[in-house]
């Protein structure tokens, strides 16, 4: 599952694939913007966590689970 992340006063977004589902990272995402935790916090297919200030949070898209390419075609 690809996550976007905003931040606020930050140019660049943050992207990672994720393993969790969309509705995982939908209800990780509202408890952090509901004020349960102080950071959202999602772990990446390789392993890294990634933490962001929730009160920093500018917006989070959630994107379609990617499928695994192969080859080297052009699509």
């Amino acid at each position: 599952m690809e996550v976007k992340i905003g931040v606020q006063h930050t140019p660049r977004e943050i992207v990672l694939e994720s393993g969790l589902s969309a509705e995982e990272v939908e209800s990780t995402v509202a408890e952090a913007l509901g004020g349960k935790a102080q950071l959202l916090s999602l772990t990446d297919e390789k392993g890294r966590k990634v933490l962001v200030p929730a009160d920093r949070i500018a917006y989070v898209e959630i994107g379609e689970p990617s499928t695994r390419r192969v080859g080297f075609g052009a699509l």
